[in-house]
């Protein structure tokens, strides 16, 4: 495990095989994804939106997840939380607020889905839909046509720890370990299924269940970036070589209310969160990278100006975009066109 702010550990990056600049990178996108999920719930609590939920505490394992892929090949089926993700992977902030304004250009949905529901056809992001887990079946189906098409991509799925318990996830991972497909399994677990602890999910580990599948399963320390890195790029090279799947199972600790509709001090406390802020991976891997030399507070500063700019230009854009128009609430639903000779 990495040790943050360690003079000893200060090249730890580039002995994963990452530049300075990639790891620089992989901390603004952090940083922009917490500021993303700050704005959006002060939007939704002063009426602005409607609904948001949130992935604050998680960035740090979504980010460093996306880096160690292939942006430019893999396909990516993320869970509602993943906005660090996806905004690792290609999409804008200007996409994000449409989407949680609910407006017509909003890539994913039209303006109809709630927000988190991701899908972008050019980055290769599969939209999900609301009931959780059913991407993981998806992510295996197209893994499987990878490997039929002897195609060297891999298909990427996450998850919380909740959604391992679901149908979905079991038949999927059984699946994919008896084809031995190129898929990785990312659990993010953040520690509660909405008001449910882990403890009251689970009567192990998640990592443990993949050796019933037949494949790998590890549990990382998901505020630790470059652990999560190492052990998705590792993952990735597995799935490559025809040695199939991996399932990674990421501790983070989701730090805000499971969803704008739920008071999360009705079932743990504020000393709990306080505590378990303190782990945060974000200001962690910042004081790693000044450490290293690299990046500094007088630099920090001026990156928090500029994504503060970005959100204020993407939230004003969003603001006075139009709704999709009720003429329109079929477009997209059915084909424009019947195919020649019929169905």
């Amino acid at each position: 495990m990495t040790s943050f702010g360690s003079v000893q550990q200060t090249s730890d990056h580039a002995a994963l095989g990452l530049t300075d600049e990639q790891a620089l990178d992989m901390y603004r996108t952090m940083l922009m994804a917490r500021r993303y999920d700050e704005r959006v719930l002060l939007l939704q609590r002063s009426g602005k939106i409607n609904f948001h939920v949130s992935g604050i505490g998680q960035e740090t394992a979504q980010v460093a997840a996306a880096f160690a892929l292939d942006r430019e090949k893999d396909y990516f089926l993320p869970y509602y939380r993943d906005y660090g993700f996806v905004l690792a992977v290609g999409m804008t902030l200007k996409e994000l607020m449409l989407s949680v304004f609910a407006k017509a250009a909003d890539i994913t949905s039209g303006g109809r889905q709630m927000p988190g529901h991701f899908g972008s056809r050019r980055l290769r992001i599969v939209t999900g839909s609301s009931p959780v887990t059913t991407q993981v079946p998806h992510a295996v189906g197209i893994a499987l046509s990878a490997k039929m098409k002897n195609e060297k991509l891999v298909a990427y799925t996450s998850f919380g720890e909740g959604s391992s318990n679901q149908g979905d996830f079991h038949e999927g991972c059984n699946f994919a370990g008896v084809h031995k497909l190129p898929v990785i399994f990312m659990c993010q677990n953040n520690q509660y299924a909405i008001s449910v602890p882990a403890h009251r999910q689970l009567g192990g580990r998640v990592c443990d269940r993949a050796i019933g599948y037949g494949f790998p399963g590890v549990r990382v320390d998901g505020n630790d970036p470059l652990e999560v890195y190492r052990t998705v790029k590792e993952a990735r090279q597995r799935a490559i070589a025809g040695e199939g799947p991996t399932l990674i199972e990421a501790m983070v600790y989701r730090l805000s209310p499971h969803s704008t509709s739920d008071n999360d001090m009705a079932y743990r406390t504020k000393e709990e969160v306080e505590e378990h802020r303190k782990r945060d991976g974000l200001p962690r891997f910042k004081q790693y990278l000044i450490d290293c030399g690299i990046w500094s507070e007088e630099a920090d500063e001026e990156l928090n100006q500029t994504i503060r700019k970005l959100l204020d230009e993407a939230t004003d854009e969003a603001d006075r975009a139009p709704f999709p128009a009720p003429e329109d609430a079929l477009l997209h639903v059915y084909a424009d066109d019947a195919p020649e000779g019929g169905y």
